[in-house]
């Protein structure tokens, strides 16, 4: 998927464990867990705004668009 989330970073950045990130947003920490690895196929706005407000970060550091390299047949 062109989309890769960076959360793991973030946190690690933050000195923040998934368990406290997903109290302070209000998810569980499966959820976490589940965007950290990328497994999820959206996210909505009011959580991502969440996520931000607790990490004092903007979207475009938890998500970055990579292009998948052109299959050549």
């Amino acid at each position: 998927m062109p989309i890769v989330v960076h959360l793991d970073l973030m946190l690690a950045r933050r000195k923040m464990r998934s368990r406290d990130l997903a109290a302070a947003v209000g998810i569980t920490e499966v959820n976490i867990s589940l965007l950290k690895s990328g497994k999820v196929k959206g996210v909505r706005f009011d959580t991502l705004e969440r996520i931000c407000e607790v990490l004092q970060c903007q979207p475009g550091d938890l998500l970055v668009h990579e292009p998948e390299a052109p299959k050549t047949t």
